[in-house]
């Protein structure tokens, strides 16, 4: 009966020290994907920045089921949407230079990212755009990937 009672009371003591363990642990996850999805649109920065559109669609999900929201309405696909990029910057100059500016980024999900965030495009000779934009995010065979976009 008495290790039973010490059982219990170790088990008491040590318990939380566990728990700690546990959030610790799940905090530097959180933070490890958080710079990782940073890098990624670090490296979409730096991809149009030099016109490097179809490099900048490494960050979008390569699938039929990718979707991008825009001034023009919803278009579905990868394919659909780099074609609509090079469409609607077929050069250099419409292109600009990129800067993003995070707003929020939480994790509803382990394998779900949610990022809010304001771009604008120095253009000058045509002019400067900016706006927002919402992206949804996965992690699809380990690899974090934008499965929407909302941008206006």
């Amino acid at each position: 009966m008495n290790r039973i009672i010490i059982a219990v009371l170790l088990s008491l003591i040590y318990w939380p020290t566990f728990g700690q363990h546990t959030i610790e642990a799940e905090l530097k996850q959180v933070a490890k994907e958080r710079r990782t999805i940073l890098q990624i649109l670090e490296r979409q920065t730096a991809d149009w920045n030099a016109g490097r559109v179809d490099k900048f669609m490494n960050g979008y999900w390569p699938s039929d089921s990718l979707t991008f929201v825009g001034k023009v309405g919803v278009t579905y696909g990868y394919q659909a949407t780099l074609a609509n990029y090079k469409k609607r910057y077929p050069d250099r100059a419409s292109m600009g230079s990129l800067k993003f500016d995070i707003l929020q980024l939480d994790f509803p999900a382990p394998d779900v990212a949610y990022v809010i965030g304001r771009f604008h495009l120095t253009r000058p000779k045509i002019g400067d755009a900016d706006g927002h934009f919402t992206l949804l995010w996965r992690k699809i065979n380990n690899r974090w990937v934008i499965v929407s976009d909302h941008s206006s």
